[in-house]
């Protein structure tokens, strides 16, 4: 994913995010885009500065974000491009999908948690098939279901039962993913497939 595919990523993922409650944090922004708070702030004044956000402060310090008109058609278009390039995504993450999950069967791994719920995710239930691995469910604390496809979801890493690895699939927040799954799991164990772009340990 390249620097503008992720900036255009991440516009449509804050636009789903106030389209979805308009009483959103910023904080809760930068969890779900991955990124620093400052730096949330910052797409969402970029946000409001093209017209696709409108702000209303709100009782006790708060403020309410609502999609304007434009908002809404720069959301639908993002949302088209996303969907066109569905096939590509689909053929570039499963090879990464692969290169992950071979080297999680190499080092002797036997059972695995996904960490985010996402068409990532997806890929990865139907590539495991050919290792001699089990996904045994998948951790997110933002999902509100209890179940995601076959998995059992789990919303507190403390409630995750002993895996050999993890592997992050959250496609929305990568980092903030990558990084909680470390300090749980210890870096060592934790596996980032190549289409993420976040290089470093386990990748």
């Amino acid at each position: 994913m390249n620097a503008g595919n992720r900036e255009e990523a991440r516009t449509l993922e804050l636009l789903q995010a106030i389209d979805q409650g308009s009483n959103v944090t910023q904080r809760r922004l930068a969890d779900r885009l991955g990124v620093a708070l400052g730096l949330a702030n910052s797409y969402l004044k970029r946000c409001v500065r093209k017209g696709l956000v409108k702000v209303r402060q709100a009782p006790a310090n708060r403020y309410l974000y609502y999609l304007t008109p434009k908002g809404f058609a720069e959301k639908s278009r993002l949302t088209r491009e996303y969907l066109g390039n569905s096939f590509h995504f689909f053929r570039v993450a499963s090879s990464s999908m692969r290169d992950v999950l071979e080297s999680c069967a190499a080092e002797g791994c036997r059972n695995i948690v996904l960490c985010g719920t996402s068409e990532l995710a997806e890929i990865a239930l139907l590539r495991v098939r050919e290792y001699p691995l089990q996904i045994i469910g998948v951790y997110d604390p933002d999902c509100t279901q209890d179940r995601f496809l076959t998995l059992v979801v789990w919303k507190d890493l403390g409630a995750v039962p002993p895996v050999d690895g993890a592997i992050i699939t959250s496609i929305s927040a990568p980092v903030a993913m990558r990084d909680r799954a470390a300090a749980h799991f210890g870096a060592s164990r934790v596996r980032v497939p190549g289409i993420l772009g976040l290089g470093g340990a386990g990748s």
